[in-house]
């Protein structure tokens, strides 16, 4: 699959908030180029279903839609089929996988969307303390980097990793360049953001949440990050 924004750097809003927010964000940034996808939350899919916040969207742009179930593949194998045709058929264009229950999983469900025809992002580290093994969390690191370098191999160029990580990123990085030239997708807004492009390369994306429906200008506040990126 190609790439789902095709600039280099961009804009994500995160909207895991109620449809009235999210319409307020769709009126206030769905003409500024700075804006690649919107990111749809569980929030949204759960409480109004998918194809009525797909079609509320497509009043306002035709931006990409990636969807986050919070943490999609992490179910049997066999599941993989009737997610990736759920989201599809409600006119979703990306999917977020975050595969923490092994390679199999991973596999059909990397497989099933592509079959669907749609982009995969795949996650594995997460922004929040405690979270792998060497911060006090379940997950071991190595595990981490597994799911990273397997949806590699089967053919995911888009990954979602921590802005607020940025040492872990660069190891990510340097393993996952070595099979594929990666586009990154990054939670973990923060000061950081004027140094991401020296440790994550050309080709990144800031997915921001509360920095951006708390705003009283919302559309200000995109255009002022945006011109740090």
């Amino acid at each position: 699959m190609g790439k789902i924004i095709q600039r280099e750097k961009s804009i994500i809003p995160s909207c895991d908030v109620d449809i009235a927010t999210y319409e307020r964000i769709l009126k206030e940034t769905s003409d500024l180029e700075a804006i690649g996808a919107y990111k749809i939350g569980f929030q949204l899919g759960l409480s109004h279903g998918l194809p009525a916040i797909v079609e509320l969207t497509r009043k306002y742009t035709n931006k990409p839609l990636i969807y986050d179930h919070q943490k999609a593949g992490t179910d049997i194998p066999e599941m993989g089929r009737s997610f990736a045709k759920t989201a599809k058929n409600a006119g979703i264009d990306s999917i977020i996988l975050v595969p923490q229950a092994g390679p199999e999983t991973e596999q059909a469900w990397v497989k099933a969307a592509f079959d669907e025809g749609l982009s995969v992002i795949v996650g594995g580290l997460m922004t929040h303390a405690k979270y792998t093994q060497s911060r006090g969390g379940y997950i071991s690191d190595d595990a981490v980097l597994k799911m990273y370098m397997n949806a590699a191999k089967g053919g995911v160029t888009e990954f979602v990793v921590p802005m607020n990580k940025p040492d872990s990123l660069r190891i990510i990085k340097a393993d996952l360049e070595s099979l594929v030239n990666p586009t990154f997708y990054m939670p973990g807004y923060s000061s950081l953001i004027r140094d991401v492009s020296n440790y994550a390369g050309k080709h990144w994306h800031a997915i921001i949440g509360r920095g951006l429906y708390y705003s009283n200008d919302i559309r200000k506040t995109v255009n002022g990050i945006f011109s740090v990126l």
